[in-house]
């Protein structure tokens, strides 16, 4: 067989690919009113590996949008219930001796699925957020000396919402790190709930429609390595560069830099990296364009950067400081 009848049949199969992940976007789109930020960031975690913390008020379809796109996708899934008396354990699982048999056995826990919904994370005390963050850092957890490495793929989607405060553990830094891209879900416009309506409607006096493709865990595999080979230019590199060293230098905004206590790290250039390259695919490019990094630039940087009790007291947010950043440091 020819090298040119290879690449053919390799460009046709990429193509399929593709086609079956931009169908897996449509059936979330259908089910989710008004929600394709939502959407194409829970696509970007699921080709990038990355974890994703949604944020929003109780009612915004934040649990429904996970449990459609577990639907979609041909792996097991687990949904933990965060409260003050969850323990380590409820999530990594234990280990339990069978008198029958005069051994240990590990029971897995939730933890051991290929999506896990973590709801209202931030009402799980720092024991669970710990044995959480080493489950989203390393894919692995470590219970009773140990070492359990979890499945592949394996993607965290937490949840939490920003209107109650009572009871709940603030994540802390370095657990706040770990999430790829920290979404924002706002309240819908009147025509987008107004099409909300129609739709529970529908499905209270009907089945909800099926997602139209169930994905297999190869394919999420194939998707995700297609996905990270979508090529950066140095040039777009060092914009990027310059985007996120401007949260530690005065050298492109000194006014805005004066409102950072806690600047990026390098793992902030890397998420948004790695996100732009799972928008340019979903959007059919083989490139990363600026367009990529502007429009993914809030979602990954704003939870990684802290500040100043000065400019908190004043209002500002991280999110509205690096949407001012996104205007001052411009690509070439």
């Amino acid at each position: 067989m020819s090298g040119a009848t290879l690449a053919a049949r390799s460009e046709a199969a990429d193509d399929g690919l593709r086609a079956r992940i931009l169908a897996l976007r449509d059936g979330l789109a259908h089910g989710l009113i008004g929600a394709d930020r939502l959407v194409e960031r829970l696509l970007i975690g699921l080709l990038t590996g990355g974890h994703l913390l949604i944020e929003g008020a109780p009612g915004l379809a934040k649990t429904r949008a996970v449990k459609r796109l577990a639907d979609g996708l041909d792996g097991s899934f687990a949904r933990v219930q965060c409260t003050p008396d969850l323990m380590p354990a409820d999530l990594t699982g234990t280990t339990v001796w069978r008198q029958d048999a005069g051994t240990f056995e590990f029971l897995a826990g939730p933890l051991f699925h290929a999506l896990v919904l973590v709801d209202e994370v931030n009402r799980a005390p720092p024991k669970v957020q710990s044995a959480l963050l080493e489950a989203m850092a390393e894919a692995q957890i470590t219970v009773a000396g140990r070492t359990h490495p979890l499945p592949d793929p394996f993607m965290v989607v937490a949840t939490q919402n920003p209107i109650e405060h009572a009871g709940t553990f603030p994540l802390p830094e370095a657990q706040l790190d770990r999430f790829l891209l920290h979404v924002v879900v706002e309240m819908p416009d009147e025509a987008s709930e107004r099409r909300i309506l129609d739709l529970v409607e529908g499905e209270l006096t009907h089945h909800a429609e099926a997602m139209p493709v169930r994905l297999g865990l190869d394919e999420v595999r194939a998707a995700r390595a297609a996905a990270l080979a979508t090529y950066v230019s140095p040039a777009l590199k060092d914009y990027l560069v310059r985007l996120v060293a401007a949260t530690r230098t005065d050298a492109a905004a000194p006014d805005l830099r004066t409102a950072i206590e806690h600047p990026a790290s390098p793992r902030g250039t890397l998420a948004l990296m790695l996100a732009g390259k799972a928008r340019a695919y979903l959007h059919g490019r083989d490139h990363v364009i600026p367009e990529d990094v502007t429009e993914l630039a809030a979602d990954a940087l704003a939870h990684r950067i802290g500040l100043t009790w000065r400019a908190a007291a004043e209002g500002r947010t991280t999110r509205g400081l690096v949407g001012e950043l996104v205007q001052r440091v411009r690509a070439l």
